[in-house]
């Protein structure tokens, strides 16, 4: 059962403590598949709506257990690939009216995204990810979860099942806050604002109870009035709406995103540290394995 709301125009906005944000400097991680060609897209269409520089990053590693004399011939042969397909990406004309540079680094590929994030200043990390199963991912983990968990900037995942293909320039009509009010809330709604004031979206903020019955009127007030408080002080070119869910926090997220056909749903990831990427079927891997557009993840 979903009971929805507007925020109530004569209600006061409250002010929510949050650092500038800013899209400047963006970091897309390619491994050249399909899936990191699909989060590159991405990343050039958001980069031409906000006038960002692309940072183009791809991560040598190469297997322990390769034979040290043949090392360097392993590592030299994917620098070529790398710069062969770098090459193509710009004789495409993909990353017209975008500046972006490319970057190739050995080592494991968290670590050293991680010290390029700080490098080079990245505001926003993207990553496409292809999905597993559960005791896949229990044994090998989940590369982008391991990001999403780990970042100290959000990061966008664009999934297996995410259908929407980028205008030239990204326009996200309807975004999708899904909220559990829990440490680092003020930092996700100051984001879902901020992207919903840039592109004139609806933004509908979601809080899913996990009770066997629907909530109270009492309750359901006291939710919509702490939604409220996430509303940033000033004017505001966007009109939340505001719905309460009772159920299964994944089912709920995926169903309430298509029925508000979200262009971009935005969820919290907790922090995890010797465990991420391997903890199966965590709620925020499930939304963005199951989601049809793109998620935004913000770590707690």
């Amino acid at each position: 059962m979903i009971r929805e709301h507007q925020a109530a125009p004569q209600e006061t906005p409250k002010a929510n403590p949050s650092e500038p944000i800013s899209l400047a400097r963006i970091m897309v991680a390619t491994d050249f598949s399909p899936t990191s060609d699909r989060a590159l897209e991405y990343a050039l269409s958001l980069a031409r709506r906000h006038g960002s520089r692309v940072y183009l990053a791809h991560v040598i590693t190469v297997d322990p257990m390769t034979a040290p004399e043949l090392m360097d011939s392993s590592e030299e042969k994917q620098r070529l690939r790398a710069k062969t397909a770098f090459e193509d990406i710009a004789a495409s004309g993909r990353v017209l009216g975008v500046p972006v540079e490319v970057l190739t680094e050995n080592g494991s590929i968290w670590p050293t995204l991680e010290a390029l994030v700080e490098k080079y200043e990245i505001e926003l990390l993207i990553v496409g990810t292809h999905g597993v199963g559960a005791v896949q991912k229990v044994l090998i983990g989940s590369t982008a979860e391991q990001i999403f968990r780990k970042a100290r900037v959000p990061v966008l995942t664009v999934g297996p099942r995410a259908d929407e293909e980028p205008f030239y320039e990204m326009e996200l009509k309807s975004i999708l806050f899904a909220t559990d009010f829990g440490p680092g809330v003020d930092r996700e709604a100051a984001y879902a604002f901020f992207l919903a004031q840039e592109h004139r979206s609806r933004l509908t903020l979601l809080h899913v109870t996990h009770g066997r019955n629907p909530v109270g009127e009492r309750e359901m007030e006291a939710i919509k009035e702490e939604m409220q408080e996430l509303i940033p002080a000033g004017d505001l070119h966007c009109l939340p709406t505001f719905r309460v869910a009772n159920g299964h926090p994944v089912e709920e997220i995926l169903k309430a995103s298509q029925e508000v056909r979200a262009n971009l749903v935005i969820i919290g990831a907790k922090q995890r540290k010797g465990l991420a990427g391997h903890v199966p079927a965590s709620t925020a891997y499930k939304i963005v394995c199951g989601a049809r557009c793109p998620v935004l993840t913000i770590r707690s």
